[in-house]
């Protein structure tokens, strides 16, 4: 395979994950922990879009555990925004993966 045929094919995957990046950070993930008593929202960018707290859990007595669910919440959607993206990285990449891309 000729250099230029090579170059050629890296563009395109760098054209093609620019596209999937764009189209990604459209897409949104969730993650509910307590049975749905804080639930978080993210983009495929990676950042909270949202978060949803029951009321029956602002309870000044039981901050820890409310602080406990938010994080869980968080840490959770984080994950599963990454793992949208590697997701739709696959596709373009064949599963191959590329050290250095999430």
């Amino acid at each position: 395979m000729k250099v230029n045929n090579l170059v050629k094919q890296a563009m395109q995957i760098q054209n093609q994950m620019k596209k999937l990046q764009d189209e990604v950070s459209n897409e949104t993930v969730e993650a509910s922990v307590g049975g749905g008593m804080v639930i978080a929202t993210f983009n495929g960018a990676g950042n909270l879009v949202s978060i949803k707290i029951d009321p029956e859990v602002i309870n000044p007595d039981e901050k820890d555990m409310l602080e406990d669910l938010i994080n869980s919440a968080v840490n959770e959607g984080i994950k599963k925004s990454q793992d949208l993206i590697k997701d739709k990285m696959g596709a373009i990449t064949g599963g191959f993966g590329i050290p250095g891309l999430f």
